[in-house]
This record gives structure tokens, sequence and C-alpha cells, in this order.
């Protein structure tokens, strides 16, 4: 049985998918979910669900990101996990961090890379006159938004949508891929899936 953290800054809605999905046949458990927000409304989410948190705020580590990620790998270490996913962790995570966790870290991204590496990727796929966007799960690798694609998932760009609008769709579908991509991966599958 896998052990995954699960790593969030804000309400945790990927997270509380991930975490209910692994029930039953499922190769997977949770072990941690730690976030660099204290105020992160999925960590009571979490504690209602009996999961075990933790909390590293990255302000006081202001300049020095290789002393956030020590403290990181720290508060992860007790809870031996086998596989990190990020949901909603909003803080770059350098090669420091990364290599050690290299084919074993998870990430979910609302654009359907390669397209719309960063931030802001529902406006940008709405200011292109893009037909249709969607979101990725893939391996966490140091470049950021990158490594290989486990999964995505596509909805349909309407006319007149806008950014929060498109956001919403895309989130739902959020919810279906990445736990399935997660399932196939904690037992060994990295095929690529797509939804939608």
């Amino acid at each position: 049985m896998k052990r995954v953290a699960i790593l969030i800054s804000g309400g945790g809605s990927n997270m509380v998918t991930l975490v209910d999905s692994m029930t039953g046949d499922h190769p997977a458990r949770p072990c941690l979910v730690l976030s660099n927000n204290a105020e992160a409304g999925g960590l009571a989410k979490a504690r209602a669900r009996g999961i075990p948190t933790a909390v590293v705020d990255h302000r006081p580590y202001k300049g020095d990101r290789p002393a956030f990620e020590n403290a990181l790998a720290a508060a992860i270490a007790p809870h031996g996990a086998d596989i990190i996913c990020l949901a909603g962790f909003m803080r770059v995570l350098t090669a420091g961090f990364v290599t050690p966790w290299q084919g074993q870290m998870l990430n979910i991204h609302p654009s359907l890379l390669p397209k719309y590496r960063g931030l802001n990727t529902h406006a940008r796929a709405i200011e292109a006159g893009d037909n249709e966007a969607g979101c990725t799960v893939h391996e966490v690798t140091a470049e950021l938004d990158d490594g290989p694609i486990l999964g995505q998932a596509r909805v349909p760009i309407h006319e007149g949508d806008s950014p929060e609008q498109l956001a919403a769709r895309v989130l739902k579908q959020e919810h279906a891929l990445y736990p399935a991509v997660l399932k196939r991966f904690a037992a060994g599958d990295r095929t690529p899936i797509t939804l939608g």
C-alpha cells in the first residue's frame, strides 16, 4: 500500500477528491496533508477525515527557498510518504526538493500542457481564441509545469466565457482526472489517460 502526502495552499478541493478516492481496493492511502498556509481551508477538511496535517509557513523563509524546502522535507519524512501529490500548492519547488522525489511526485495543472504553463491559464486560453481548455496531471520535474503527462481532461470554451466560468468547468474535470491518474500511478501504471 503506497502512502500519499498531499500538499495544498487553499481550500483543498482536489485534495478532498484524492483522499475520498483512496478507499477499498485503491493501492494507496493518504498519510499527510501539508500546507504552506496555516489558514488553508483544506487543513480542516483533512483533519475531519482523520488525516494528519502539518503547516510549513513559507513567509519566515523569504529569500531562502532551500531552507523552506528542507522544512517541507522534514515535515513529510516522519509520515513515510511514497508519493507526493501537489494539489493547489502555490509554491514553486526547486530541483533541490524535486530531484529526490523524481518519478514519485504528481501535480495537476489547469491547462492542456504544454500550453499555458504558470498562472492565469483560463484567461490566457480565452484570449488566445482557443476552442477548448482543460487540465493535466503530470510528473513533477525541476522545470515548471513540465514532466511526463499522465492524464488530460478537455472542456469546451464557450463564446462569452469568463475565466471564472471556464475555471469552474475545468475544476469538475480536475476532480475526475486526478483521482483516476493517482490510482493507476500508485499501481505502477503510467500510461496516459484522457477524459472528456
